[in-house]
């Protein structure tokens, strides 16, 4: 587990949240998009997907957060603030 390399950072929506832990896990957005295939045995996610919560275009829910937080060995509190905070700023544009 890795949860000690990943110190929460205040105020981060979530497209960095997830974009910051996929680079440090080492991965790219297609590796990212197959380990969640596999984990969650649902093969509708694909790398447009994981491109676009990292762009800010969609928000992944609570479906995709729970395996989001398996993948990248983040904790689910975490992401859910993440979203919320993400939520936020764009509430604010």
């Amino acid at each position: 587990m890795f949860h000690d390399s990943i110190s929460e950072q205040s105020g981060e929506p979530v497209w960095e949240l997830v974009r910051r832990v996929r680079k440090l896990r080492g991965l790219t957005q297609y590796q990212l998009a197959d380990r969640l295939a596999e984990l969650s045995r649902n093969s509708s996610v694909s790398r447009d997907e994981v491109a676009r919560w990292e762009r800010g275009k969609r928000v992944p829910g609570p479906y995709w957060r729970q395996w989001l937080s398996l993948a990248l060995d983040v904790p689910s509190e975490q992401l859910l603030e993440a979203v919320r905070c993400g939520r936020r700023r764009r509430a604010s544009r």
